[in-house]
């Protein structure tokens, strides 16, 4: 099943995909949109160039596993896309993703520019494997 994920954020949305195999996530983009709506638009043109079956939203979630006002956030988009598109979204915990996705850049030394432009898809692409391994774990597909 080709699956977009989703990493959310107020000013940079980070995009990443898996072809049909479910076996590897790239990173496909990064949109800088502020409006939900025009952000949901655009993504929507994304999952119709790559022919997506499912999004997957990240959920940022506290800590402790609580849902706060990013949460709310994260799940509101969630339902607006799905309508946008007519695909089904699914939420996925994203906590210390983004830690991982900066930890990975320094581990390839990519700094500055390159680093912020890059930081959002690279996310997306670790929420992408998590659910992956989610779906292979409990036999989801």
């Amino acid at each position: 099943m080709v699956i977009i994920s989703v990493d959310l954020g107020l000013a940079r949305t980070g995009l990443a995909y898996c072809d049909k195999t479910e076996m590897l996530s790239s990173p496909l983009c990064v949109i800088e949109e502020r409006e939900l709506d025009a952000l949901a638009e655009k993504i929507a043109q994304r999952a119709y160039e790559y022919k997506a079956e499912l999004i997957v939203v990240g959920l940022p979630k506290n800590m402790d596993g609580s849902e706060g006002e990013s949460a709310q956030r994260a799940r509101a988009f969630a339902e607006v896309l799905s309508e946008k598109t007519g695909i089904k979204c699914e939420m996925q915990d994203e906590r210390g993703t983004t830690i991982t996705a900066h930890n990975y850049l320094n581990a390839t030394d990519t700094r500055g520019k390159k680093r912020k432009s890059v930081i959002d898809c690279v996310a997306a692409t670790i929420i992408l494997e998590d659910y992956l391994a989610y779906r292979k774990n409990h036999n989801t597909y």
